[in-house]
């Protein structure tokens, strides 16, 4: 048997307290990236929007200069552009953080 397997108890309870430390300081961290705001643009500053740490689109200005009735579909793509920047940023944000108390291990075990 393992060194210190069966008097192990007390390590097991050191374990399970450690454990739920950090899965309150993920459930902190979490709710404090949740309210974090990202602001990205597109089109050299045609189009900025403001996302938060739940994915939540906040804002969308567009510059004037960017709204034209001809061309459509070219403000479409800057906005979809941005939006999908502003996930990207959310999501690396998040990552950042959560690893930074994790240590880089698997988050799906808190």
């Amino acid at each position: 048997m393992p060194k210190g397997f069966m008097g192990g108890m007390p390590n097991m309870n050191n374990l399970m307290k450690q454990a739920q430390k950090l899965q309150k300081q993920m459930a902190d961290k979490q709710k404090e990236l949740e309210d974090r705001s990202i602001e990205v643009s597109a089109g050299g500053g045609a189009v900025k929007i403001v996302i938060n740490g739940k994915k939540e689109i906040k804002s969308i200005k567009l510059s004037d200069d960017v709204v034209d009735r001809d061309d459509i579909e070219m403000l479409e793509d800057l906005i979809i552009t941005a939006v999908n920047e502003g996930i990207r940023q959310a999501d690396e944000l998040h990552s950042k953080e959560i690893s930074k108390l994790t240590g880089g291990m698997p988050t799906g075990l808190f």
